[in-house]
């Protein structure tokens, strides 16, 4: 099966080994890199060469998923057929089919256009629809006031907010948690 979910503004579809190029010029080498002030900065970017990135097993997962009927964890953003962002999944416990989910738009001139908003509902629809999961939720910071307005947007409510725990250029931010039940999701839907 090929994933291939087209919206009014995007197009969602399974990643393709030359996407990772894209992706690595997108995270390493473009002028517009803001993406990396946004998602996650309280990580240090890990340097790795082009070779060194495409062998991460992240990569080799997502491409072994392509083609069967099982769940993606990580499908392209398309905006105009030009990738321009992506979602991803990952376990927080199988046990008790908890999925965190994330987004990125690489490009930041297709921020604030309802592209991210398109693509996450998207996402979230395409995980209920083909996973057990009973949960879905996504770990931000307070500094990333975009990412919170999405996730309520989607359906989402704050569920947790651990005070000055991340350290974003200096300065400290609340981690958030925050997340949609299924039974949530399903009356949204009706």
């Amino acid at each position: 099966m090929t994933v291939h979910l087209q919206g009014k503004k995007v197009l969602l579809r399974d990643i393709r080994k030359e996407d990772i190029d894209e992706i690595y010029y997108w995270k390493y080498e473009a002028d517009d890199r803001e993406h990396l002030n946004w998602n996650g900065p309280y990580k240090p970017l890990e340097s790795l060469s082009k070779e060194e990135y495409h062998s991460l097993p992240r990569y080799a997962e997502s491409l072994a998923l392509v083609g069967t009927d099982d769940p993606r964890t990580e499908l392209i953003i398309e905006i105009d057929g030009k990738l321009k962002g992506s979602v991803g999944r990952y376990w927080i416990s199988e046990e008790t089919n908890w999925c965190e989910i994330g987004i990125v738009i690489y490009d930041s001139r297709y921020w604030s256009n309802g592209y991210g908003r398109e693509a996450f509902q998207m996402w979230i629809d395409y995980l209920f629809t083909h996973m057990d999961t009973v949960r879905l939720g996504i770990g931000t910071w307070s500094g990333n006031e975009r990412m919170m307005r999405l996730a309520a947007y989607c359906g989402m409510i704050e569920e947790a907010r651990v005070r000055k725990a991340r350290i974003v250029r200096g300065e400290y931010y609340d981690a958030i948690k925050m997340g949609m039940l299924r039974e949530e999701w399903e009356a949204r839907k009706d």
